[in-house]
C-alpha cells in the first residue's frame, strides 16, 4: 500500500502584532461608533443614528472574526491549518502570526488528549482547557527531540528462550503534515512499531552462546548480549523504514535492559557458571601442564637429579595434584633414599 505524500506549503500570512493593533484601533472605533449612534438615536435622528449604531455592531462582529487569525508558534514548533477540511499550509517559523481566521489548526495528538480528558475527568469545558495547559498538549506538533521509553516487553530469541528487553527510541518529527495526516497518532504508532521491531529483531539472535563459535571467515556469531550496539543500530535501521511514512525520523535507539525471563534466569545462571568454571579449569591445567614440562626439562637439563619414567610420572601425578588442587597442599618431607 502507497501512503500519499503531503507536500508542505507555506501558508499565507501578515505580522501578528500590526495585526493585532488594527483590530484594537477597529474595536475602539466601533465603540466611538457604537455611543455616537446612540446619541444620534436619543436626539431623534433615527436614519443616521441607526445606520451608525447598526455599524459599530457590523464592525464588532467582523473585528471577533478575526481574532482568531491571530496564532503564536513557539521555538521548534509547527502548526498544520485546514480549511472547511482541506489542507491549507503549514507554519514553521516561530513568531506572531495573523492567518485566515476560518483556518484550524490541526493536531491528533491534542484531539486524543481532549477525547481522554472528557473520557477520565468528565469535566466541564473550561475545566478540559486547564488541565490540557497544565500538561503542556497544545495544538501545536512538537519539532523537538523526544524520547521513547518502551516497555520492557517479554520476548523470545533464536534458540527460543524467553527474555526480557527494554528499549529507548529518541526521535522526531521531521515532516509534521505528514505526520498529522498519514496516521491517527503518530506518537501511539511509533510505540507500536517499536514493539513489533523489538520482537522480529531479538529472533534473529540467541541471548548468548555457551561456545566461542566462529564461521569459516573467523567472525563470531552476534548475540544480544555481546553485540547490543550493532543489534541496536539494526532496530534503529528497520524503524526508521517503518515510520518513514509517517514523517518520523529516528536519531538512535537503545537497549536498556536486557536479562532472561523469571522462569529460566536460574537454570540459565547455573549454565553461565558452570561454563565459567569449566573454563577457568580449562586454563589451570593447561598453565599446569606447562609448568610440570620445564621443571622436569630444568631438573634434566642441569643434571640436578636423574628420574626414570616411573619417578617422572609420580612427580608429574604430585605437580599436577599440587597446582590444580582447590586446596593448599600439605607436603610430607621424605627423610630417606626415594628408592
Amino acid at each position: 500500500m502507497e501512503y500519499k505524500v503531503f507536500e508542505e506549503k507555506e501558508i499565507i500570512r501578515a505580522n501578528g502584532l500590526s495585526m493585532l493593533v488594527t483590530i484594537i484601533i477597529g474595536f475602539l472605533v466601533c465603540t466611538a461608533a457604537f455611543v455616537w449612534g446612540i446619541v444620534l438615536l436619543e436626539a431623534e435622528s433615527f436614519l443616521p443614528g441607526g445606520l451608525i449604531f447598526g455599524g459599530s455592531m457590523v464592525g464588532y462582529t467582523l473585528f471577533s472574526v478575526l481574532c482568531a487569525g491571530l496564532k503564536i508558534v513557539r521555538p521548534n514548533e509547527a502548526r498544520i491549518f485546514t480549511l472547511f477540511g482541506v489542507y491549507y499550509g503549514t507554519i514553521k517559523t516561530s513568531g506572531y502570526f495573523f492567518v485566515n481566521p476560518f483556518c484550524v489548526s490541526f493536531s491528533p495528538v491534542y484531539e486524543a488528549a481532549v477525547a481522554e480528558a472528557k473520557q477520565k475527568a468528565k469535566t466541564t469545558l473550561s475545566q478540559e482547557k486547564l488541565l490540557l495547559s497544565s500538561n503542556n498538549v497544545s495544538k501545536a506538533v512538537s519539532l523537538k527531540k523526544q524520547t521513547l521509553d518502551n516497555n520492557r516487553q517479554k520476548v523470545n530469541d533464536l534458540l527460543g528462550n524467553p527474555i526480557i528487553v527494554g528499549v529507548i527510541v529518541i526521535w522526531h518529527v521531521e515532516n509534521p503534515t505528514q505526520a498529522v495526516f498519514s496516521v491517527e497518532d503518530y506518537q501511539e504508532y511509533l510505540s507500536v512499531q517499536t514493539d513489533s521491531i523489538i520482537r522480529n529483531v531479538a529472533r534473529l539472535y540467541p541471548y548468548d552462546v555457551f561456545c566461542e563459535n566462529e564461521n569459516d571467515d573467523g567472525i563470531r556469531e552476534k548475540t544480544l548480549r555481546g553485540s547490543s550496539l550493532e543489534i541496536a543500530e539494526t532496530m534503529q535501521t528497520e524503524l526508521q523504514k517503518r515510520v518513514e511514512s509517517a514523517g518520523l525520523a529516528i536519531e538512535e535507539v537503545k537497549i536498556t535492559h536486557l536479562a532472561y525471563a523469571e522462569e529460566i534466569a536460574a537454570a540459565m545462571l547455573q549454565r553461565q557458571q558452570a561454563t565459567a568454571i569449566i573454563a577457568a579449569r580449562q586454563k589451570i591445567v593447561d598453565g599446569a601442564v606447562g609448568m610440570v614440562k620445564m621443571a622436569i626439562e630444568k631438573l634434566g637439563d642441569d643434571n640436578i637429579v636423574l628420574l626414570d619414567e616411573e619417578r617422572k610420572a609420580v612427580m608429574v601425578s604430585n605437580l599436577l595434584v599440587v597446582l590444580c588442587g582447590n586446596r593448599d597442599a600439605q607436603p610430607i618431607i621424605n627423610s630417606g633414599t626415594i628408592y
